[in-house]
Order: C-alpha cells, then structure tokens, then sequence
C-alpha cells in the first residue's frame, strides 16, 4: 500500500506539472501576440530591419538577461510575471519576421500556414513524447551544441548576407528545436522537471523558433506580391 501511494503521488505530481505547463504556455500566447502587434503598429519592426545588428544585440541581452531573472524566481509567482513579459519581448522581437512577410500578398495565409505547421509539431512532439519508452535526455547536449552552431551561422549571416546559408539555418532549426521540443516533453511528461514555469520557458522557445523560423522559410519560398 505505501509504494501504491507513494506512485500515485508521484504520477499525480507529474500531471500537475504537464497541466500547468499547458496552461501556462496557452495564456504566454497572449503577450506575445500582444507583443508583435506593438511592434508592427508603432514601426518597430521597420526601426529593427533597418538595423539588424543593434536588434540582435537587444535581442540578446533582453532574452538572457529575463530568462536568467525567471529561473531566479522560478519559486514564485513573480516567476509567472517575468515569463509573460519575456514572451511579450519576444513578441515585438517577432515583428520583424512577420513585417517582412506581411510586405507579401498572401502574407496573411503564410503566418496561418506557419502556425498551423507549428500546431501539427506540437502535436507530433507530444504524441511521440508519451510514446517514446527510451530516455532522450541524452540527446539534449548534441542539440545544445546544434543550437550554438546555428546562433554563430545566424550572427556570421548579419554580415554576410548568404540566403543559401539563411535557409540552412532555418531548415535546421526547426529539425533541432523539433527534437528539443519531444526531449522537453518527455522531460516533463517523466518527472524530470518538476518546476511548471521552467518547463513551460523550455517548451515555448522550442515553439518559438519552430514558429519563427518555419515563417522565414515560408516566406523565401511561398511569398508572392
């Protein structure tokens, strides 16, 4: 009976954990739609596009420095707030790429396609995250190293303006996020994180930058005027 009950505990835990994630990342949603229409009605995404390299400087410093603040008070409630504000951020750091495709005349059904395609990962992850019996946390230290090649070709990009270089970075991106998508929510699925709000940062910029970068490369190749 004690080894039931403690089981039991254990899995509702786990549950509540993968609950609040959920909602959690749903109500994130929010500010960072909130966020990128500040950013296209006020022109800040033109101000970013005109210069790339003080947007990824801001870019930068503005998401280390929150994420760095919500896992300080991952504890507690001001940890919700600091999330929100982060997705906020990147809501407006978001505006660039959806001005860029908005500038297109089917940019409107781009974006939905973007999300739509974002869902349907989403979906796939968290399907596979339940059904996968093998551990994946192994994976995350090659993924971890994946994510820093691209940062560098993306920064490298700034300067040379290589569009073949830009649609690999793209295309890997969304495989490696993808992939750290399905570690995350095994993760958390396992118990291996027991902390909602640092679960659900992990599990938005895997969201994120599959959104992200799915647009981009929908608007290379599927952008008409």
């Amino acid at each position: 009976m004690p080894g039931r009950f403690s089981q039991t505990s254990t899995a509702n835990a786990q549950n509540k954990v993968l609950r609040n994630t959920y909602w959690l990342l749903a109500i994130s949603m929010v500010p960072t739609v909130l966020g990128a229409a500040l950013g296209l009605y006020t022109g800040l995404n033109q101000i970013m596009a005109t210069s790339p390299v003080l947007s990824v400087v801001i870019f930068l410093v503005g998401a280390f420095g929150l994420m760095f603040a919500i896992e300080k008070n991952k504890n507690s409630s001001a940890g919700v707030g600091l999330l929100l504000l982060f997705t906020f951020f990147m809501g407006v750091m978001l505006s660039r790429m959806l001005g860029f495709v908005l500038g297109f005349g089917n940019g409107s059904q781009l974006i939905m396609l973007a999300f739509g395609g974002t869902a349907a990962v989403f979906a796939t992850m968290a399907t596979m995250a339940s059904a996968v019996k093998r551990d994946l946390s192994g994976l995350q230290k090659w993924l971890f190293t994946g994510v820093v090649v691209i940062l560098v070709a993306a920064l490298a990009n700034i300067f040379l303006q290589l569009p073949a270089l830009m649609i690999t970075v793209s295309v890997l991106a969304i495989g490696i996020f993808s992939a750290f998508l399905l570690v995350d929510l095994q993760r958390i699925i396992r118990g291996g994180e027991t902390n909602y709000i640092t679960a659900t940062l992990a599990v938005y910029l895997d969201v994120y930058n599959i959104f992200a970068n799915l647009l981009a490369l929908l608007g290379i190749f599927g952008g008409r005027d």
